[in-house]
């Protein structure tokens, strides 16, 4: 007699009873059988039989074993891994990005302005580790760099799923003695290359109806700083930037948020004075700096999480989760990434719990 059941709507598993079985404890043996998606248009399918052992020789066993081995191994690569652009990936927060994401089986594209040295070893560790990634020497603040980045990438993996607006400088110097060149250079980089590449980047994922746009902007984009007015405005512009922009792809399901790291560890703050770093450290309730690699974390969860599908136009200012007292008024009950905090706004910090 044969049995059929359905199986999650799609999985068909048929059982047929060898001629005889001697008694109820005769093991049975499952055998694998590979159904085509795609002559179906549905999902795999597994076709089961149930025979004694008796009837099954051990060659045929292996035989059996190794087709679904194959089969599976073909499945796998069937899965494409996301592709993903890094811009200013050759050291800091961009490399542990690169890293992260590479190391999460995503295939990335690490850019650098100067240091290619650097880059090709972010670029080597990310394929040391069975990943994929290739280096693109460019200035995201030229158009014509921006472009023949993202072709690049299509070129070598047909498409870009994720983007991550990283690249940035400082020409820190206070306002009354700063330069119209110091000004612009800083609002060139830091902002109109983080909208050449969105709008690049965009074009691309649109045509699929997904992608995610993650941009790294600063705490000081919304409290300011000292001797940073042009930083300050181009960070404080890529924040304004990231919700228009949010508001215009929702549509095609592109996801765009922005992280706001706090004093991260970098070339620097290694270069602070032992008086100055005492104080920025007083101001940290943690008391340490926050490293690359936490930052990096954050941004891999908006990437390639599925639980970060239904955030897109908001600020991450903190892994601790540490809010802003002036936001208060605009808070929602969130319980991620700190269990403990039961109210948060739309912005997190990323600064260790400093109040700003």
């Amino acid at each position: 007699m044969a049995a059929a059941a359905s199986l999650a709507g799609s999985n068909v598993v048929s059982c047929k009873p060898a001629a005889h079985f001697s008694t109820s404890a005769d093991t049975r043996i499952a055998h694998f059988r590979p159904f085509s998606p795609v002559s179906a248009g549905v999902g795999p399918r597994i076709s089961l039989q149930c025979r004694s052992r008796s009837s099954l020789a051990s060659s045929g066993v292996r035989a059996q074993v190794a087709t679904s081995e194959k089969v599976s191994a073909e499945a796998a690569q069937k899965v494409e891994s996301p592709v993903v652009v890094v811009t200013g990936a050759s050291r800091g927060i961009g490399k542990a990005i690169a890293l992260s994401l590479g190391k999460a089986g995503c295939k990335v594209l690490v850019n650098y302005a100067r240091s290619s040295k650097e880059a090709e070893e972010v670029s080597k560790e990310i394929e040391a580790c069975g990943g994929q990634a290739l280096t693109f020497g460019g200035d995201v603040s030229k158009e014509a760099d921006v472009e023949s980045m993202m072709k690049t990438a299509v070129d070598a993996w047909g498409t870009v799923d994720i983007l991550i607006n990283n690249a940035g400088i400082t020409r820190d110097t206070l306002l009354m003695r700063m330069k119209k060149s110091q000004w612009q250079e800083v609002i060139d980089l830091n902002l109109t290359g983080v909208f050449l590449c969105t709008q690049a980047a965009a074009k691309i994922m649109m045509k699929k109806r997904k992608g995610r746009i993650i941009n790294i902007a600063s705490v000081v984009g919304l409290v300011g700083n000292a001797g940073q007015a042009n930083y300050s405005a181009a960070k404080a512009g890529v924040i304004g930037l990231t919700k228009s922009v949010a508001k215009e792809y929702a549509s095609r399901n592109i996801n765009v948020n922005a992280v706001a790291p706090g004093f991260i560890a970098s070339d620097m703050t290694a270069k602070l004075g032992d008086d100055i770093e005492k104080k920025i450290l007083e101001t940290i309730p943690l008391g340490r700096y926050g490293q690359p690699e936490e930052v990096a974390g954050l941004v891999e969860f908006l990437a390639l999480n599925p639980a970060s599908s239904y955030i897109t136009g908001q600020l991450y200012i903190a892994l601790n989760c540490y809010a802003l007292p002036w936001l208060r008024t605009a808070c929602n009950e969130v319980l991620w990434p700190n269990p403990s905090v039961k109210w948060s706004p739309l912005v997190f910090t990323i600064d260790g719990g400093m109040v700003m």
